[in-house]
Formats: C-alpha cells, structure tokens, sequence
C-alpha cells in the first residue's frame, strides 16, 4: 500500500533567521523552530535578554534548544520529493530547482524568477521583492539583460582589440626571434674561433695526456678478458652448486664460492673509462676559463715588465733594478710616496673631479637613458619604442658604461641615487656584455670591481664580495681612483662631509670605465661637480 503524502507548505519548513530550509531544526520554549546554528549563533550575539527571533517571547535565561526530530524527517522527505518527483514535471517540481545554476522559480514562493535587486545583486520573485527588498532598487531582468549584453559587446570589443595588438607584437617577436639567432650564431662563432685558437697552443699536452690513458686502458684489457672467462667458469660452478641436493655440501661449499665471487665482483667495479670523464670534465672547465686568465696574465706581465724599465731609467740603478727585490722596493717607495699625497677634504678630492657621461649604445634595453646622458633609470621594455641593436649593448643584464675611460691620473666624481639596490662599478672595457652568465655581472669576474648597495653595503671582485659594516646612510656616492698608485675609494658624501667606506688595492693594467646596474625602481645621476669656490649646499 502507498504511504500516504501529506501535502506541505516549503515556507513552513524554512528558518526565520536565514529564510532556507531547516537545517538540524532544533524548537524552542515558544514552540517556533529554527536551524541549529542559526539559534545559537543569534544568541551568542546578545548573551543576554534571550528571546524569539519570531514571536519575540523572552526567556529568563538561555532556553535548552531540543532537537525536532519529527520536523527534521519531514524537511528530508520534501528534499527528497522534491529531488525525485513520481510523476510528470509540475509547477512544484519546477520551483524544487531553484537556487542552483538555470533555475527560474523561487523556492519559497513558487513564483517565476523575473525581477533583479541591484542593492544585493540577486535574482528574485516580485513576493521576494515585496518581503524582503524594501527600499532596494528593483529592475526588471530583462533589461538587466540588455544592459549586461552591452558591456559584454564592449569587453569583446576590447578583448579582440588586444588580441589583434598580440597577434602583431607575436609576428614582430618572431622577426626579432629570427635576428637574435643570427646574432647569437655570430657571437657564438667568434667566441668559439678565439678559444679554438687559445686551446691550440695547449692541446698537445692534452692529447699526450688522452694517449697515456688510452695506453693504459688498453693494457688492462686483456686482465678484463681474463676475468671475463673466471666469470663464465664460476657460473657454471654456481649453477651446480645450486643443483647439490646435499645440504651440508651446499654449506660447506658456499661460504668460499661466496667470498671468491665478491672479490672478482669487486674488481669490475673500476670503470676504466672513468679518466676519460675526468678529462673531459677537466677541458670543459679550462675552455671556460683559460681565455680569461692568458688575457688576464699578458697583460699583467706586459705591464709589469714596461714598469720595471722605466724605474730602472728613473732610478739610475741598473745594476740593482734587475732584481726582484729591487723592484718591489721601487713600486713601494712609489706607492708610499702617492699615498702621502692623498686628498682628505672633499674640497681635495673637487681637484680631481673628472666629466662623465652615459654611453646609451652600451645600456641595456630596460634602462633609460636622460638628455644629456647624465643620468639613467630603470624604464621596462614594454613601456619604451623599440630600441637600436647595438653590438655593444648589455644583452642580459641591467649595466651601463661611461664613454670616458679613466687612467693615467687621480680621478674623482660623484653619483646620486634613488631607490633601494644599485651597484657602482668600474670595468675593463672588455667586459662580457652577451653571456647570461654571472661572468657578465660587475665584480662578478678580474674585470671590475663594484660597490653593491642595498640595505648594507659590500664590494665585490672576482665573484667574492666582502660585507661593510657601514649601512646607508646618504644617496650620495663619492668614488675616487688613483690609477698609478692602484687605488679604487668609495666614500659616503653629505654636504662637504665625505664617509669612507672602502678602498681596494689592484694594479690596474687598462683604463677603467665607471659603470651601473640598476634594481627595481631606481635610477643614477652623475652629479656636476663644479669648482670647489662654487660648490654651494645641495
């Protein structure tokens, strides 16, 4: 027999606090029933004069909430009437869809979906209105439609707008793609043409070295044939030592077929090509690195030998100039002899000061470079116009060099910076400026020295920094290079008053060209250092 169905009302199901279904429907001294968490959480808020959020009855204290579990199995069988009608589709059915995604009946009211509240941005029944939405602004979803159509015409509009604007930028990077290629082919190729040409004059010895391990594989060879065959024969022992049905035979004579096969296993853990990848791993290395240290060397030995003729023609003691002893004492006497003369006051060091500017076909294409090439920033690509390929340019990193090249004479000059990270460097002009390498970087490699500030300060060369114990203080950054005395200062300047804060000691062998890296949202100015009657406070 059917069980019997009562009809009932959804709204006398529904919560008075949060207007849906029950959920855990609890009921009060009142008798009115709420959800669970809706009761609680109304009460939690006031902590005290509890009453009825519908009848508003007051209670003495905080009610006992008793669970309504008649109600509750009433709430699931109209969820699941609702979910899973018996017969055909009806106005109810229709309306147990509303709330999710299509549906176009209210649930509680069992009225078509055919006004919007554009205060609370929701789709409801005119009753929802009437009830609920006093005071909201009230529109008709039809033309809520016809107005969310337009901008949905002009965001399209918009869309395809940038997609054509892509698609060229796509076809322009494709031509740059291609250009990069020839480029890099180019690059490559000559790279790889002075190498070959370095590795040439060393190459015998390696190939002595390549012919000795060959020799000496070779003749291990047949010692690896031999075992090979010991091999065979203690498999064939195994395999009838495995076939012995005789279990002490077995025992007694597996220990020491054990410890025999371990011992020829052990011999075939040598690789004998191994020194092969040791070589190869050795050459790769040195192909990386002996261009830099043979140019780095000459020059040195060339420069040297040039310093000790002239001491010995200034000295007049060429008898004893030919000495080593003899002529570090000369670059000493010289040395202390320049240092003693060394400015103090800023005043001193304006004596020196030294006209720079930036050299825009040497800046990276994200930098940006002022009128009059005195100051440079940090300016995106995307936000420039295409920029001249320069061969010189800085292809990976955000560096810059000076045209002006300083040598021969004491040299002193100035930069203002503004943001939080910058390095201030001098360089060889040879610097890598194409590799994506940290070889490229300034003090990363023999070829520059850099002062990196950011939060503290440090000084790298050679790839190894050391950490100053002076933090920033000033924007303002006084760099001093004596280059006969082969000494490279960096000071704090403020006013008149100038911070030391680091002097290296090298003996600089090319002149030096005053470079810049630049982070996010910074930018340097080389400061017009005028005479020092003229200098005013700034």
């Amino acid at each position: 027999m059917a069980e019997p169905h009562l009809p009932v009302s959804i709204s006398w199901l529904c919560c008075r606090i949060c207007t849906q279904i029950l959920r855990e429907p609890v009921t009060i001294p009142c008798g009115h029933n709420f959800c669970l968490w809706c009761i609680d959480d109304s009460w939690d808020r006031v902590q005290t004069h509890f009453s009825c959020p519908e009848c508003q009855q007051r209670f003495p204290s905080r009610p006992a909430l008793i669970r309504n579990t008649t109600l509750a199995e009433v709430v699931r069988n109209t969820r699941r009437r609702e979910q899973h009608p018996a017969g055909p589709p009806t106005k109810r059915a229709r309306s147990s869809s509303a709330g999710t995604s299509g549906r176009t009946w209210c649930w509680r009211h069992m009225s078509p979906l055919d006004v919007y509240c554009c205060t609370d941005e929701r789709i409801i029944c005119t009753q929802c209105a009437s009830d609920e939405h006093t005071g909201h602004r009230i529109c008709v979803v039809g033309l809520i439609r016809i107005q969310n159509q337009e901008e949905l015409s002009r965001i399209q509009s918009e869309l395809r707008q940038v997609l054509k604007e892509q698609e060229k930028k796509l076809e322009k990077i494709y031509q740059q793609i291609n250009e990069e290629v020839r480029d890099t082919e180019d690059q490559c190729e000559g790279v790889l043409v002075r190498v070959t040409e370095c590795l040439q004059k060393h190459y015998l010895s390696v190939r002595r070295l390549i012919r000795a391990q060959a020799q000496n594989a070779t003749a291990r060879a047949p010692t690896l044939q031999t075992k090979v065959e010991e091999l065979k024969m203690m498999d064939a022992e195994l395999d009838c030592l495995k076939k012995n049905k005789d279990n002490v035979q077995f025992l007694q004579k597996w220990t020491q077929v054990k410890n025999l096969c371990e011992e020829h296993l052990q011999f075939f853990n040598e690789d004998l090509l191994a020194p092969f990848e040791v070589t190869k791993r050795a050459v790769e290395k040195l192909g990386r690195e002996l261009q830099e240290f043979c140019d780095e060397q000459f020059a040195s030995i060339s420069h040297t030998c040039e310093g000790v003729e002239e001491e010995e023609s200034d000295e007049e003691e060429s008898s004893d100039a030919s000495s080593p002893q003899s002529c570090d004492q000369n670059r000493l006497n010289r040395s202390s002899r320049i240092k003693e003369e060394e400015p103090i006051t800023r005043e001193e060091f304006l004596q020196y000061a030294c006209d720079l500017s930036l050299d825009p076909t040497t800046a990276h294409k994200d930098l940006s470079i002022s009128e009059g090439d005195k100051e440079v920033m940090l300016c995106p690509s995307k936000s420039q116009t295409p920029f001249i390929r320069y061969p010189q340019r800085f292809l990976h990193r955000r560096q810059v060099l000076c045209r002006e090249g300083l040598h021969g004479r004491r040299c002193y000059y100035e930069v203002e910076m503004k943001g939080d990270k910058a390095e201030i460097a001098l360089t060889y002009r040879d610097i890598d400026r194409r590799s994506s390498l940290k070889m490229s970087a300034f003090g990363a490699n023999t070829n520059s020295w850099s002062l990196d500030r950011s939060t503290t300060y440090s000084v790298s060369h050679r790839g190894e920094s050391v950490q100053l114990t002076a933090r920033p203080q000033n924007q303002r950054i006084g760099v001093y290079l004596d280059f006969e005395a082969g000494t490279l200062s960096f000071f704090e300047v403020q006013h008149n008053k100038m911070e030391f804060l680091y002097r290296v000691e090298a003996e600089f062998t090319e002149p030096m060209y005053p470079g810049f890296w630049l982070g996010e949202k910074c930018s340097i100015k080389i400061c017009d250092l005028k005479p020092a009657e003229e200098q005013g406070k700034w």
